[in-house]
């Protein structure tokens, strides 16, 4: 089950002006190295992905820096005829500086002890936050899309709502596209991406 979750209302009033941002997991990828690219179902879904938002207004499309993430991001910018920025903090969490056999096991913990840190990795705390502040630097007024990975992609919609959690991470796909509305003490996350678009 996808996570559609709301405050307040199901849709916040519209006459009102505020943030109304994209947060883009990544579409399907080679492997999890910063240079990966994307696959050749990954090239298909990307051009997907830039007709789902051709009658979406856009005005920057910042990305992370990962070669999987710009290859998305690319035909997103192509479309909408400016070119998209990259921002380091929209890489992907690294969540040890080694292997671990069981990362999956290790990867739950952390959502439920958002302070537990594995050597040289991020705790989930520190890389929500990082984040974040992409989201809180944008203006009161933005129309971002944002092109991440998929368990920082959980954590950013984890710091609008703390009940998103391991289960929602495991559900995420490849690509996925939550909205996220905020008006003043109001903020509204909803996943838009349907699978079908894909077909």
């Amino acid at each position: 089950m996808f996570l559609l979750i709301e405050w307040g209302k199901n849709r916040i009033g519209g006459g009102e002006n505020g943030k109304d941002d994209y947060i883009v997991r990544h579409c399907s990828a080679e492997g999890q190295e910063p240079h990966a690219d994307l696959t050749a179902e990954g090239i298909m879904q990307a051009e997907k992905l830039a007709a789902f938002f051709e009658g979406i207004d856009v005005d920057r499309i910042i990305t992370s820096p990962f070669v999987r993430a710009r290859m998305t991001a690319e035909p997103i910018a192509e479309s909408k005829g400016f070119y998209y920025e990259e921002d380091s903090r929209l890489a992907e969490r690294k969540l040890c500086s080694r292997n671990l056999d069981d990362w999956l096991v290790k990867l739950e913990e952390t959502f439920l002890d958002v302070n537990l840190k594995f050597e040289g990795g991020e705790s989930t705390q520190e890389a929500m936050e990082r984040a974040r502040k992409v989201v809180d630097e944008l203006p009161a007024d933005s129309k971002v899309v944002l092109v991440t990975h998929g368990n920082l992609m959980a954590l950013l919609l984890k710091s609008f709502d703390g009940r998103i959690g391991f289960q929602e991470w495991q559900a995420l796909t490849n690509p996925d596209v939550y909205r996220v509305q905020v008006r003043g003490a109001e903020t509204l996350v909803e996943r838009v991406w349907k699978h079908d678009v894909l077909i």
